[in-house]
C-alpha cells in the first residue's frame, strides 16, 4: 500500500465514536478501491499516533473489522485488507454513504437551511483543496 494514496481523518465532535470513523473510512476505501486485497493497513500505533488517539482506539477498530472479514491479521506483519467475498458495486458503495448523507441532512434541516443551501454547502466541501487529494 502506498502511504501517500489516503490519510484517515477523525472528526472527535461529530457525534459518531471515532473507532466507528475509522471503520467506516477502513470500509469506503475498500469498497472504491483505494485499498487492495492485500494491503496493509498503518500499525495500531502509527495510526493511533498519527490521529492523536488512543491505541485501544484504533485496536477497537481493527478487531471490528477483523471479525466483520475486512482485513485479517498476518502475523508479524499487521492487519492486511482481505480479499472481498464480492466486489463493491456502486449501488454498495451509494448505500455505504447514504447513513451520513442522511445524518447531514437531518442537521442542515435543524439549522433551517433549505435544499439550495445544502447543496451549495456540499458543493464547497466538494472543492475543498484538502479534499481534492482523497480523489482517486
Amino acid at each position: 500500500m502506498n502511504d501517500a494514496t489516503f490519510r484517515f481523518t477523525v472528526h472527535p465532535s461529530s457525534g459518531l465514536p471515532i473507532y466507528r470513523q475509522i471503520m467506516d473510512q477502513v470500509r469506503a476505501l475498500v469498497a472504491g478501491g483505494r485499498l487492495a486485497p492485500g494491503d496493509l493497513l498503518p500499525s495500531v500505533r502509527q495510526l493511533a499516533a498519527e490521529l492523536q488517539v488512543n491505541m485501544m482506539t484504533i485496536s477497537k477498530a481493527y478487531a471490528r473489522l477483523e471479525g466483520d472479514g475486512v482485513i485479517e491479521r498476518v502475523r508479524g506483519t499487521g492487519m492486511r485488507v482481505r480479499p472481498p467475498s464480492a466486489r463493491g458495486s456502486l449501488a454498495d458503495r451509494r448505500q455505504q454513504l447514504r447513513p451520513l448523507v442522511e445524518q447531514a441532512v437531518i442537521r442542515a434541516r435543524q439549522l433551517q437551511l433549505d435544499d439550495a443551501e445544502i447543496i451549495e454547502v456540499v458543493q464547497s466541501v466538494l472543492n475543498e483543496p484538502v479534499l481534492k487529494e482523497h480523489q482517486p
